[in-house]
């Protein structure tokens, strides 16, 4: 018996891994399954602008059974659009997503155009597509005389898409702290180098980094995304005393905004918000915050912790990269 949680699970874990990273964009994960049970590919849209989850799968899935490389020579959507579209015979697959396919032609084609095209008569959907832009995906399939189960595991790709969903409406704002397995968060690099990249990745697509005055003026921070060559983001300090020494270095860096306030009106101005910080910037933010993101470095360091015994999270994903563990959570009211 076909199991559909089981393959859409494989997709939202995959998509868990990029959250995160796909500002403005969502973070979507795709399962491609064989005629007889089989796996053929697993993948996840990884940055905006770049192909969508459904052609990753789809190109991985098209090379499992044919062995023809020259697919893996393409890097453009409209490219891997193209050569699915003349070579690829998927009549007999199904495809797990866990957001409806796109209908609308943008950076990249029509994810619900190629699935059509493709003969793909089994389509399996986690949660449906509230923008009007890219919606109507489920309906255009269904009118190609395609089979559309929805609400697979929707309560979880409803989280996996919350951000996207709040960001499109208004902000979405993510606390994210390091620590290690005892809960301190003292040191400037607890966390391992790939889970320093993993953070400057997200610094490059965030719009506005939130920051406390006493954790700038001690660590003397950059607070850039200079591990994965990006963009650094605006920065706002949350400080009552205006006085800094500007030799810090978060103040000499290029295309940037720093604001020094006392409070957190400016976030209401920007879309894609990362707060990062101790125990006191979590009390102060606790009720801004939509989700927040834990790396645990699996070491014990002295002194300070995150002061969380008054809250209780619910976890959304566990991920284990390297070598720390990434929890990503939502605060229970």
């Amino acid at each position: 018996k076909i199991d559909n949680n089981f393959f859409m699970s494989l997709a939202l874990k995959e998509a868990w891994k990029y959250q995160g990273l796909t500002y403005p964009n969502p973070a979507v994960g795709c399962t491609v399954v064989g005629q007889n049970g089989e796996i053929l590919a697993v993948e996840a849209h990884h940055y905006a602008g770049g192909a969508h989850a459904e052609v990753k799968a789809l190109k991985a899935a098209y090379f499992k059974l044919t062995n023809d490389s020259t697919i893996l020579s393409l890097d453009m959507s409209a490219d891997i659009h193209s050569y699915l579209i003349k070579n690829a015979n998927f009549t007999n697959i199904s495809l797990y997503t866990t957001l409806e396919p796109c209908s609308h032609i943008g950076k990249t084609p029509s994810c619900a155009n190629l699935i059509i095209s493709l003969g793909i008569k089994r389509v399996y959907v986690g949660s449906c597509d509230f923008n009007l832009k890219a919606s109507k995906g489920n309906q255009r399939l269904l009118e190609s005389g395609a089979e559309v189960t929805r609400n697979i595991l929707h309560e979880e790709c409803d989280a996996l898409v919350k951000p996207f969903r709040l960001w499109s409406d208004k902000k979405f704002v993510f606390f994210k702290w390091a620590q290690s397995l005892d809960g301190s968060t003292d040191g400037s690099a607890i966390s391992s180098l790939e889970s320093r990249k993993n953070v400057h990745a997200m610094r490059n697509v965030c719009d506005l980094l939130v920051i406390g005055g006493n954790t700038v003026r001690l660590d003397r921070p950059t607070l850039d995304a200079r591990l994965v060559d990006g963009k650094a983001p605006d920065i706002l300090i949350i400080s009552r005393e205006k006085e800094f020494d500007t030799s810090i270095p978060l103040f000499n860096v290029t295309k940037r905004e720093v604001f020094i306030s006392d409070n957190f009106s400016l976030c209401e101005k920007y879309k894609n918000i990362m707060i990062e910080g101790g125990s006191n910037m979590y009390g102060l933010t606790k009720e801004l915050v939509d989700y927040s993101l834990v790396y645990i470095a699996p070491k014990f360091a002295p002194s300070k912790r995150i002061n969380t015994s008054s809250y209780n999270f619910k976890i959304l994903n566990i991920l284990q990269e390297s070598e720390d563990i990434i929890m990503w959570m939502k605060r229970e009211v």
